[in-house]
């Protein structure tokens, strides 16, 4: 609500928007989406990144005495990795060592000192012939996060190596949409690689935005670092190009520090996500709301320790509310049946209203569920309609992914024995007033018994 009352520094994004110039809302299918978002896929990208780094096991040898060793290549290999700095960053380390490799030979075969000034000017001008760019860039190539996934995620042989265990499930064809769960990944893959572009960090030497700055970190914990320090903080609230929000900027900026987040419906954020969330808080502060009877991502969350121990361990406290406000006692009696079933270890919210309408349900014989909508009589207020995934579409009829954080004055569930416990769970309790089930196929025992 806050974008829409005017607030201009509040960012509202979708896990698949937390990516710059990267809008998905496509969702993997469940394997998929489990091997994406296991906190297994920080080792399978890091070693994505090292298969783009090698060195060439003859040596190096491009004629007129420029030559290089296996050996120093492989040294040269072992310095810059030992940077640990990303990638792109590092790349520019091995290649100047290769480069001055390269020069000195040259100075050796004519037979002239390699002093300061061949020292300045032979490797940049090595690094201007075509054959040498040749026969040392794809040494350590320059690489964006979108090459380096859709590169990972498309290419059999590197998926082999790089995640053996989750190859089958993560192999797709090239050319594919971004899907919600690539995000986290492009996310991750950007800090390995660090940014292509040399970045003009926008600063200023104003003194009161300056102490305005060191305020902010004072206040927020954080001190002048590498991560966020004053200068950079300040040049981020001072914009001298057309004019845009801070959400605006922030939105369009991952590596963007906020000061707070809210994370609705956090069940379903996988481990990965986790991290692409994480990322963008320097203070750790957050505020989590989220139902874990309600899980319906297979990467998603079964406990909130699963999630949040690994970054913030005893840093996190919960609390649980236990009050229902919105669905009635009846409709809550019966999703809670469900829910002994979809989670036991789960206790269902009592409702504070008792509501005057009990649940019903209607068998459609012959299965046709438009007809049957026809015929149901009209109620006063909102209706919604939940339906499997795949009679959705047919029905004009809202997935229960969608339905997802809704509330309808009155609900209509399309054959409830086709949704999982979990999913008939969520859908049950969008009800305020009235709930509808139309069935082909028997009940639930769960259900059936509580009506």
């Amino acid at each position: 609500m806050l974008p829409a009352l005017g607030e201009t520094e509040v960012v509202l994004r979708t896990v698949g928007e937390l990516f710059p110039d990267v809008a998905a809302t496509r969702a993997d299918a469940p394997a998929t989406a489990v091997a994406k978002g296991g906190p297994w896929m920080v080792e399978v990208l890091r070693r994505a990144v090292a298969a783009h780094q090698s060195a060439p096991t003859g040596g190096i040898d491009l004629g007129d005495g420029l030559r290089v060793s296996a050996r120093a290549c492989a040294q040269a290999l072992d310095a810059a990795r030992g940077l640990r700095t990303p990638h792109n960053r590092a790349r520019t380390h091995y290649l100047r060592t290769l480069l001055d490799a390269l020069a000195i030979a040259q100075a050796l075969s004519l037979g002239r000192p390699y002093d300061e000034e061949e020292a300045h000017y032979a490797p940049r001008e090595l690094w201007a012939r075509e054959d040498v760019r040749a026969a040392l860039d794809p040494l350590w190539p320059a690489l964006t996060p979108q090459r380096l996934v859709e590169r990972l995620l498309t290419d059999g042989e590197l998926l082999a190596d790089s995640a053996p265990e989750h190859a089958a499930a993560l192999l797709r064809p090239p050319g594919s949409p971004w899907t919600v769960e690539d995000v986290p990944l492009l996310d991750e893959a950007a800090e390995l690689l660090g940014d292509l572009r040399a970045v003009d960090r926008v600063e200023t030497d104003d003194p009161d935005e300056l102490a305005f700055a060191h305020g902010v970190l004072t206040i927020t914990g954080q001190t002048d670092d590498a991560l966020l320090d004053a200068a950079a903080l300040a040049g981020r609230f001072r914009d001298d190009g057309p004019y845009r929000s801070t959400a605006e900027r922030a939105g369009a900026d991952r590596t963007w520090a906020y000061g707070h987040v809210v994370v609705d419906e956090a069940q379903e954020l996988s481990a990965m996500a986790w991290r692409t969330v994480l990322r963008r808080i320097p203070t750790n502060s957050l505020t989590v709301v989220g139902d874990l009877a309600q899980t319906g991502s297979p990467a998603g969350a079964r406990s909130w320790a699963q999630m949040l121990d690994p970054h913030l361990p005893g840093r996190w406290r919960e609390e649980r509310l236990t009050v229902n406000y919105r669905t009635p006692e009846p409709i809550m009696a019966l999703a809670a049946a469900v829910l002994r079933t979809a989670d036991p270890g789960q206790q269902p919210p009592e409702s504070v209203r008792p509501g005057t309408v009990p649940p019903r349900a209607v068998p459609v014989p012959d299965g046709d569920f438009a007809a049957a909508l026809a015929e149901l009589p009209v109620s006063a207020g909102t209706l919604g309609v939940i339906a499997p995934d795949v009679a959705a579409p047919a029905l004009g009829a809202l997935t229960v992914t969608a339905a997802k954080g809704l509330e309808f004055d009155n609900v209509v569930v399309v054959e409830p024995a086709a949704l999982a416990p979990r999913d008939l769970y969520v859908a049950l309790t969008r009800a305020t007033r009235t709930l509808t089930l139309l069935h082909r196929r028997p009940l639930p025992p769960e259900l059936a018994g509580a009506l």
